[in-house]
């Protein structure tokens, strides 16, 4: 299998040189090139042809969402960064970013969202997936929707326990967890556990 190409836009060196690393770890990973910056990003993605653009947004100019405009979607950009505002992802995400991860992603993550940014699948950390969603729902008040009980699972599903823990912690059974979190996610409009904590703290159900 060809290796994907991929090339690592980031201002820091400390920074382009771990993610060169760690991404050399992986046999189906190709670092072809890295950039300080926009103007010699453009001009490294010209002659090496990645198939994903692993980019930090705050650099020198062209930066963000106007570098993005300029390479997607001939190139698949995902934005690497630890700026999750919406004067961050909103621009991002309309310039054509596929995937928008923070920097503090587990490694393991950040391969999985590399290899899905070049089949053009949509990564997206939660807290951007939870901006994103409050942008196109209106917001409605949740907190009583969920019931105390629903609340006291979620609440230990923040602090990362399992199913099994919470059961325990709740004396209640395992499979009864189960359909709180189904409950809790129907209720607020999530997929899983990781954006149902994130909706949470975002609407002050959890604090």
């Amino acid at each position: 299998m060809t290796p994907l190409r991929l090339v690592v836009v980031d201002d820091h060196p400390v920074v382009r040189d771990g993610l060169r690393g760690m991404l050399g770890t992986q046999p189906d990973f190709d670092v072809v090139g890295e950039a300080a910056g926009g103007t010699e990003a453009l001009a490294v993605v010209r002659a090496t042809s990645p198939d994903v653009v692993l980019t930090d947004l705050r650099m020198p100019e062209p930066s963000g969402a106007a570098l993005i405009r300029l390479i997607a979607p001939e190139v698949k950009v995902l934005v690497l960064t630890t700026h999750d505002t919406d004067s961050d992802v909103l621009p991002a995400i309309e310039a054509g970013a596929v995937g928008y991860l923070l920097k503090d992603a587990p490694r393991e993550e950040l391969f999985r969202a590399v290899r899905a940014a070049a089949r053009g699948e949509t990564v997206l950390a939660p807290s951007v997936a939870a901006l994103l969603l409050s942008r196109v729902r209106p917001q409605r008040p949740l907190v009583a929707q969920l019931s105390a009980r629903e609340r006291e699972v979620l609440a230990l599903i923040a602090e990362g326990r399992t199913n099994r823990d919470a059961a325990a912690l709740l004396h209640i059974s395992e499979a009864t967890v189960k359909t709180h979190l189904l409950h809790i996610y129907a209720k607020l409009e999530v997929p899983d556990r990781a954006s149902a904590v994130a909706a949470a703290y975002r609407r002050g159900i959890l604090k």
